[in-house]
């Protein structure tokens, strides 16, 4: 969607690469809330929306610009 690695994720959001590695599956319990928000918020600014409906589906979509 962004074409950015984990590394460009991970400086976006001013984390570990590790900490990008546990939020995408290696073990997403040891990553604490404050960074997986910085990580979200680093996404939101690059244009990705994150979607919830009541029917409480969700997704992602990338931002016109």
């Amino acid at each position: 969607m962004l074409n950015w690695s984990k590394i460009d994720l991970a400086k976006a959001a001013s984390v570990s690469v590790s900490t990008v590695l546990n939020l995408e599956g290696r073990d997403p319990e040891r990553v604490s809330g404050g960074s997986a928000g910085a990580i979200r918020v680093a996404l939101e600014t690059a244009g990705v929306w994150f979607i919830q409906d009541d029917s409480e589906a969700t997704g992602v979509m990338l931002c016109p610009r």
